[in-house]
């Protein structure tokens, strides 16, 4: 599922634009291959010099400092091949070629390598200011809080990106942990907005407000008032825009309360065996309010006793593929991971995760675990 605040679709002209880029990159050696059918037919009388000397300056504008040293290569290997078969060798024409192609190859490369280390440093800057801003959006979760371990993990889809539309925190609370986990519809700085202002209204809510459904009401009126702000999002993101949420509370007793608005259930894994609580009846997103009359005034129990562990996540963790375009099995996967700590666990979840998709996420992935302590029931018995 792509949430609120939807990217635009990959149109034709980006297609065509990547199209054009990697012919691009192939013309270099298709002007390689010209000169060798030129020197090696009876037209080997035409002036081929031009054509070899430009190949290393047209592979440094779409190639980086390999690509550009490879057409060099090339380049230098048909001029020796064409100059042995033609007998050239002695001839000044030759040496001149040699020349030119000499002083093209190191302009070429130097400058490749120039644009690559800028490109470099600003990714590298913007990585900088990304993960700044993820530190202030998606804090890191405690390991502790209270009676439960806690860990969490957020996975970008786009190579270099660090936060997006998914959103995660857990808070200790007078009426116990609290937490969110939710998803917005689509990635980009209008997804971020939106994230920061559910969980912004998150944080402020969950300690004073005793009544769970009251904390979830209180992040769709900060979405709605964030939709609402003159040209903080589109007419198309206004209409359509929603975001999945599900918010959870852990009191002393062994039970979890859940009030879902659209997201994927969370699993209980509980002696081995996982399952998913399902809520009685599907509720709408935040922000798609108005399609629904009475929303319930209760959030839901389910037993959560000691040594469970609940993993709460987002789609991009069930709707992952692989090759056969199967979805990622998570309750099999959670039930066959054996970690000590949920730190651990999470990260044997990602490992599972990356070779079920060869490595490629489509879509953000947030996972946030919780574990009820052992020591409860042991102080129980």
């Amino acid at each position: 599922m792509r949430w609120l605040f939807r990217s635009a679709p990959r149109s034709r002209t980006s297609a065509y634009s990547r199209v054009l880029f990697t012919l691009g990159q192939c013309v270099p050696f298709a002007i390689a291959l010209l000169v060798v059918a030129i020197e090696f037919s009876p037209a080997h009388f035409l002036y081929t010099g031009p054509l070899l000397t430009a190949t290393p300056a047209l592979a440094a504008v779409t190639m980086g400092p390999r690509g550009t040293v490879s057409a060099v290569a090339v380049a230098l290997a048909v001029s020796v091949a064409t100059a042995t078969h033609n007998d050239a060798w002695g001839t000044q024409q030759v040496y001149t070629n040699f020349l030119a192609l000499f002083l093209v190859s190191v302009a070429g490369v130097t400058t490749s390598s120039a644009v690559r280390t800028r490109r470099q440093s600003e990714l590298d800057q913007v990585r900088r200011i990304a993960a700044a801003a993820q530190e202030v959006i998606l804090r890191p979760v405690p390991v502790r809080l209270g009676p439960l371990r806690a860990a969490s993990m957020y996975l970008a889809a786009e190579a270099g990106a660090r936060i997006g539309g998914d959103l995660y925190e857990a808070v200790q609370t007078r009426y116990g942990v609290r937490m969110i986990v939710g998803d917005v519809r689509g990635k980009g700085l209008a997804a971020v907005r939106a994230a920061a202002a559910v969980l912004g209204a998150f944080r402020e809510a969950v300690h004073y407000e005793d009544d769970l459904v009251e904390v979830m009401n209180h992040c769709a009126a900060a979405l709605r008032r964030e939709c609402a702000v003159p040209g903080a999002f589109d007419q198309e993101a206004v209409v359509e825009g929603f975001v999945t949420a599900l918010v959870v509370q852990v009191p002393d007793g062994p039970v979890v309360e859940v009030v879902n608005r659209g997201h994927p259930p969370p699993l209980v894994l509980h002696r081995g065996k996982a399952r998913a609580l399902t809520p009685a009846s599907a509720l709408p997103p935040l922000g798609l309010e108005d399609f629904i009359i009475g929303l319930p005034g209760q959030a839901e129990s389910y037993p959560f006793m000691p040594g469970d562990r609940l993993l709460s996540h987002t789609d991009g963790v069930i709707e992952a593929r692989n090759r056969n375009n199967d979805f990622f099995p998570l309750p099999e996967v959670m039930e066959a991971v054996s970690a000590p700590t949920p730190r651990e666990f999470l990260e044997q979840l990602h490992q599972a995760l990356i070779r079920h998709t060869d490595g490629v996420l489509e879509d953000d992935v947030a996972m946030l675990l919780i574990e009820r302590d052992r020591d409860e029931e042991e102080a129980g018995a």
